[in-house]
């Protein structure tokens, strides 16, 4: 009987060990649910970066598919992200960019120095719009439907992957019901 209980620190270990096996690499940590899946983008009325005084709504972003795109100038990664989504909009992607809890002459800075992916941005100064939607920091990245339904949710840089393999099959297929 006194035997067993030896055992015990290292069933202990052993357990711990799986426990972690499982947590660090069956898990895919880029995947983080969205409760607003297959929901419309929540209601909102805030300004354009550019235009303060014109006011934006979720009515507003109707019509057509796009991607919402949280970014902020302060967000280092978002630095990275940037090149590809220029790329994205030569491509005639229609991109809504959501200036997250930043400083307007920041934001406005960026976009002047590394050119404006974006069809126009909503100022989110503190943060209220990306409470809503359920951000988690930035770069996010919501595929929304012409209904402004959102359809797809990615964390983190969009680049070439990401884009071809996740994004671009739902888009295309969004903007083919679009057209029928």
């Amino acid at each position: 009987m006194k035997r067993w209980k030896l055992f015990l620190p290292l069933a202990f270990f052993l357990a711990f060990c799986i426990l972690l096996y499982v947590g660090l690499f069956l898990e895919n940590k880029t995947e983080l649910p969205s409760a607003l899946l297959d929901d419309p983008v929540p209601a909102f009325s805030l300004p354009r970066l550019k235009y303060p005084d014109q006011m934006v709504t979720e009515e507003d972003l109707k019509g057509q598919v796009y991607l919402l795109n949280i970014w902020g100038s302060w967000c280092p990664v978002c630095k990275i992200e940037h090149p590809y989504l220029l790329r994205l909009q030569e491509q005639g992607v229609r991109i809504i960019g959501v200036n997250y809890k930043d400083e307007r002459s920041a934001a406005l800075a960026v976009l002047e120095r590394d050119k404006d992916p974006y069809v126009f941005n909503i100022q989110d100064p503190d943060g209220k719009l990306g409470l809503d939607l359920g951000v988690y920091g930035s770069p996010e990245t919501f595929l929304v439907d012409k209904a402004g339904v959102i359809r797809y949710k990615h964390v983190g840089v969009v680049d070439d992957r990401v884009w071809r393999d996740e994004l671009q099959p739902r888009y295309e297929m969004l903007q083919q019901e679009s057209v029928q």
